[in-house]
């Protein structure tokens, strides 16, 4: 598979929590936790579980930065 989205970082799912609709899928990449909220059929056409390497794909128009 390609993508457009230059911001590919692999990591592992350490965690995968379904709601009613939406699941949460945390990803460490490295140390950082990288948290994803995509639907639950996404989560089990792809078949996500702890453990298992994934890829966070990050696309975004904006990246804003702020300090205290």
């Amino acid at each position: 598979m390609k993508i457009s989205a230059r911001n590919q970082i692999k990591g592992r799912i350490v965690e995968v929590t379904k709601g009613a609709t939406t699941s949460h899928v945390r990803i460490d990449i490295g140390g950082a936790i990288v948290t994803a909220a995509i639907t639950n059929e996404a989560v089990d056409d792809l078949k996500l579980a702890v453990g298992k390497d994934a890829y966070a794909v990050i696309k975004a128009s904006d990246v804003m930065v702020a300090v205290d």
